[in-house]
């Protein structure tokens, strides 16, 4: 990076950073602090859900995963369309109808107290657990690809948006957002164009080939990551827990101007979030095709990780890999260009046979990075060898020009900002509402210091996640790792939800022991598998599984608990 790059990324980042300070200086009220302006309308809704899901783990992590895995990634949002319209026919209007500040309070209204603790603890837990992650994912990869200090790229990038968010409230992650998804939008679009104009011209059809575009996997395989059933019914569950009962959503669409601000931002979404995560994916897949002939492609994309090493004890086993993958990396290009032209000359036999060629390239060179990472492991067992998630990152510093360079950078800077401020505002608002005035109930008509206290533990959550940052290490893919994090703490929540809406016959003690019942199976399922592979299942089953083994575990106890009235509500 050159002093252009630095003064695009330091004047869009303290600019956006400033503009929310500086316009929601004087958020004062309960209300607006933690639901943000009345009078916000559907398209910044839709921008705000939209970037508070979409961290810069997704746009670091996720080209990286499909350059490894190809673009199956994307069965995992099959799900969510479907998903925000039974929040906008169910969830929303009851949220509106009830005028709570968070989706606990509801639980509160239809159940107990104590049932209502539970499923804000449970949100707590898990995203302030995502929160750390949140903001160790970027800082991780940007200080060891630009040589910066991990603790101060961590603390730099949570002081400023703790500054905003504490100052604004959810006014200020609204008002933010929209222009930090205009940011991100402008970056990633430059760098798929920057990327469309090096590809050969046959290069769908070569990523296809290598079996980099397969989108949809019919397959009905538990144990498969990522299959259409999968993404169809675990996707549906994960989004309707994520959109439905996670405070970091529910705060950005229950305070529009009215109930259809809220849907249309809401189905923003549902329209335009598969076809932009559908982007991303492709630009890793058209990333595996720009890297086969690119010269000098490094066996391991965390090249400080590999040149570190390289230049120790043990750097002829490096050198030795290295040029070992030229070789492989070269004859690939050959076998390629031979099944391209046998493609083209419409020859059956001889592009089926220079296919297998290809293939078996192909193969050679992932053994020899697979090779390369055993090398890593054992000089270091502690080396970080999932090096997907370098691989954007990059592309951005060695083939983009300058200014551009530091606009990429600003977007992973701008989405881990956007989601991170999102967070930390949710995470104060159930802190506030759901637990402060829970344990305090006559603070709850003291406007001024509710606002105060949303503001210290908007400020102390964004310090945890701060300190967990510090000491996190994450060994899955990010964008992995945070949806397996959702998938076991969700289930149980939404299973809670699920029982509130629909099952009225349900009481709180039987729903509460229900969902702590259900909260201890799916870690069980989830560590078993964990430690052994044979009992593995795709973590996204865990999110129908976990919700339907609430639902019963609430029926099954509530048929043997003592009757009474319960509270009902919406």
């Amino acid at each position: 990076m050159n002093a252009v790059d630095w003064w695009v990324l330091l004047g869009t980042m303290l600019g956006i950073a400033a503009y929310g300070t500086w316009r929601t200086r004087h958020t004062d009220t309960l209300n607006t602090y933690l639901k943000g302006n009345h009078a916000t309308k559907w398209g910044t809704i839709g921008l705000s859900v939209m970037a508070t899901q979409a961290s810069t783990i997704t746009y670091l992590s996720l080209p990286g995963q499909a350059y490894e895995s190809g673009i199956a990634f994307i069965q995992n949002y099959f799900g969510l369309p479907l998903a925000l319209i039974v929040v906008c026919a169910v969830f929303l209007p009851i949220y509106r109808k009830l005028g709570v500040y968070t989706a606990y309070e509801y639980l509160g209204q239809r159940f107990d107290a104590k049932t209502r603790l539970l499923g804000a603890s449970l949100f707590l837990l898990q995203r302030g657990i995502q929160s750390g992650i949140t903001i160790y994912a970027p800082a991780i990869i940007l200080s060891t690809v630009l040589g910066w200090p991990l603790e101060l790229t961590i603390v730099f990038t949570g002081l400023l948006v703790i500054v905003y968010t504490v100052t604004g409230g959810s006014a200020a992650v609204n008002l933010t957002q929209k222009w930090q998804m205009a940011v991100i939008f402008g970056g990633m679009m430059t760098a798929f164009v920057v990327v469309l104009i090096h590809l050969p011209p046959d290069a769908t059809h070569i990523a296809g080939a290598l079996g980099k575009l397969q989108a949809v996997d019919f397959t009905p395989d538990f144990e498969r990551r990522y299959t259409f059933w999968s993404g169809l019914l675990g996707g549906f569950f994960l989004s309707l827990s994520y959109f439905g009962t996670d405070q970091s959503q529910v705060q950005r669409y229950i305070g529009g101007a009215a109930l259809r601000e809220g849907r249309l931002g809401l189905m923003f979404n549902a329209v335009f979030k598969i076809p932009m995560q559908f982007s991303i994916v492709m630009l890793g897949a058209m990333l595996y095709v720009f890297y086969l002939f690119q010269p000098g492609t490094p066996v391991f994309f965390n090249q400080t990780e590999w040149q570190r090493h390289r230049a120790g004890p043990q750097a002829a086993a490096f050198q030795a890999i290295e040029e070992k993958y030229a070789a492989a990396h070269a004859d690939q290009q050959v076998k390629i260009k031979a099944w391209v032209a046998a493609r083209n000359g419409a020859d059956a036999a001889a592009e089926a046979a220079t296919r297998r060629e290809m293939t078996a390239a192909q193969a050679t060179a992932v053994a020899i990075r697979q090779e390369a990472k055993a090398q890593l492991k054992a000089v270091d067992p502690r080396a970080k060898t999932k090096d997907s998630d370098y691989v954007f990152i990059t592309f951005i510093l060695t083939q983009l020009p300058h200014g551009v360079i530091g606009l990429l950078i600003a977007v992973m800077f701008a989405s881990a900002l956007s989601s991170k401020a999102g967070e930390l505002n949710a995470l104060g608002t159930t802190s506030t509402i759901d637990v402060w005035r829970h344990f305090r109930p006559l603070a709850a008509h003291d406007e001024a210091r509710n606002v105060r206290n949303a503001k210290w533990f908007t400020a102390a959550w964004g310090f945890f996640a701060i300190g967990f940052a510090l000491m996190v290490s994450a060994a899955e893919n990010l964008i992995e790792f945070l949806n397996i994090v959702a998938s076991i703490f969700y289930p149980a929540l939404l299973g809670v939800f699920m029982v509130a809406f629909f099952i009225k016959k349900v009481g709180g003690s039987a729903v509460f022991w229900g969902a702590v019942a259900t909260q201890a199976a799916v870690l069980a399922i989830y560590l078993v598998g964990r430690f052994n592979p044979a009992y593995e299942i795709g973590y996204l089953w865990l999110n129908p599984i976990g919700c339907v083994m609430c639902v019963l575990f609430s029926l099954g106890l509530q048929t043997v608990w003592p009757a009474r009235k319960e509270p009902v509500a919406g």
